[in-house]
């Protein structure tokens, strides 16, 4: 175990109750190849450091321009180079880094902290992203870490990654989060700028090498809720033995204040989640094909 290896998180996140059985710490890796039209974390997506900008706390004092070297450019401007000044000198803190360096040390120092309420309801360490395979030496130096601390680990994944980088991982994960967003090549391209073939292809090698996987299926009206496409993804689920859960994930639209904070355009600035009764229908799907399946988590 190598503890000062580095990597770059953007949230610890503390008493986390969907990211696997029972109370769990999530640590949200930078960075993700996908680029999903729905993503409720936009800050995960670039590899670098970001500014934020929280609109509502600032008081146009003018003193971001003062001590940054550009002028202080609107996130998004693409002008930012994160460097943090503005964010240390804002009174009002109206400006956050969304991003930091981290050794593999300091993570668990914080993690452990969370010990008590793991053993109390069976929950443990969760890296999710962003896309966790893509620091696969920080994510393999965390996961050996927890291993050595006797923690429960869940990796959540876009399944998109070399399958070697993923099987890899297999002795040291006790429950894998997979995401299948749509089995259509076409539009899972057009809504996450990823072919499904990789993605399903691990899937498939994933759960013949592990025995626990969970498969998450994210729900957005009019783009992923279609009962034709849900049920596909619950057609090829039935026919692995391995997963011993789904779960539905209704659209929020968390992630589109995020985006703006950030500068960046939101499609679906004004789409509504889906109806319980929605909820309902689709999981119908799979629990008429025999499978076990939650809403939410």
């Amino acid at each position: 175990m190598n503890g000062s290896v580095k990597g770059r998180v953007f949230n610890l996140q503390r008493y986390s109750l969907h990211d696997g059985p029972g109370i769990r710490t999530t640590v949200f890796l930078k960075g993700c190849p996908a680029h999903c039209l729905w993503c409720h974390n936009p800050e995960s997506q670039a590899f670098g450091p970001e500014v934020v900008k929280i609109e509502t706390r600032c008081a146009g004092c003018g003193t971001c321009a003062a001590v940054c070297p550009h002028g202080a450019p609107p996130p998004g401007s693409g002008l930012c180079t994160a460097c943090g000044e503005c964010i240390e000198a804002c009174p009002a803190g109206a400006r956050e880094l969304a991003g930091r360096e981290i050794t593999v040390n300091e993570v668990m120092d914080e993690v452990r902290r969370d010990r008590i309420f793991f053993q109390e309801s069976g929950g443990g360490v969760t890296f999710s992203g962003g896309e966790p395979l893509a620091q696969l030496g920080f994510l393999r130096a965390l996961l050996a870490a927890s291993r050595a601390h006797d923690l429960h680990t869940a990796v959540d994944t876009c399944g998109f990654a070399p399958p070697d980088d993923l099987l890899g991982l297999v002795p040291l994960v006790d429950l894998f989060l997979f995401d299948v967003k749509l089995v259509d090549d076409a539009r899972h391209r057009e809504m996450t700028g990823l072919p499904t073939g990789p993605i399903l292809a691990n899937l498939r090698a994933l759960v013949a090498a592990h025995p626990s996987v969970w498969v998450r299926v994210p729900i957005v009206p009019g783009h992923t809720d279609d009962d034709e496409g849900v049920d596909a993804i619950a057609e090829i689920v039935a026919g692995l033995t391995g997963v011993r859960q789904v779960s539905l994930l209704p659209y929020h639209g968390s992630g589109a204040a995020k985006a703006r904070r950030l500068g960046r355009p939101s499609p679906l600035e004004s789409l509504a989640p889906p109806s319980p009764e929605r909820m309902e229908a689709l999981a119908g799907l799979f629990r008429n094909r025999g499978l076990a399946v939650s809403i939410g988590g």
